[in-house]
Parts: structure tokens; sequence; C-alpha cells
């Protein structure tokens, strides 16, 4: 019993370290993030985000909010509608496209 155990405790000392698991697991996380920041590293220096022009998007900016007023303008116009149309949609949302004459 004494000679299997001996012969046991020879095989794991003669084995070599890339056979031991635990030392893969070690190896391997590290290993994954460095390869992972490689990827990231290539795809953002392959497709880097466009430079936005600051004229461009000023401009960009009031013509949002010229459409917003409009919006605006047509809502406020849609509430001051007759009563008797009014009534009829009390509970009904808002909306400047629907122009019903009933």
């Amino acid at each position: 019993m004494n000679a299997v155990l001996m012969n046991k405790q020879e095989k794991q000392a003669g084995q070599s370290w890339w056979r031991e698991p635990y030392v893969w697991l070690v190896i391997g996380g590290p290993l994954i993030v460095v390869v992972a920041g490689v990827v990231t590293a290539f795809i953002a220096f392959e497709r880097p985000d466009p430079v936005i022009d600051r004229n461009s998007y000023q401009q960009e900016l009031m013509l949002r909010k010229q459409s917003e007023d409009a919006k605006a303008l047509l809502d406020d116009l849609a509430k001051l509608q007759p009563a008797n149309q009014a009534r009829n949609h009390a509970a009904s949302p808002v909306s400047s496209s629907s122009s019903d004459t009933k």
C-alpha cells in the first residue's frame, strides 16, 4: 500500500506545469483580459467616432428648437378651437394633425 502511495506522489512530482488545471486558471484570466483590451483598442483605432463641427451642431439645435416651437404653436392653436368642437373632444388628446369638424 505504501508503495502505491509513493508511486502516485512520484508521478505528481514529475508532472509538467502545463498539465495542471489551476495554472491555466491563473494564466487564462489575465490573458483573456489582455486579448479583449487589444481587440477593443483595434476597434477604437480602426473606426473612430466622427468629429462634429460646432457650427453644424448649433444649426441643427436651432432647427430642432424651431420645429418644437412650431409644434407648440399648433398645439396652442388647437386648444383655441370653438367650444362645440372642443367639448366633443375634451377627453381625447390634442393632436395638431387631426382636424375634425363635426
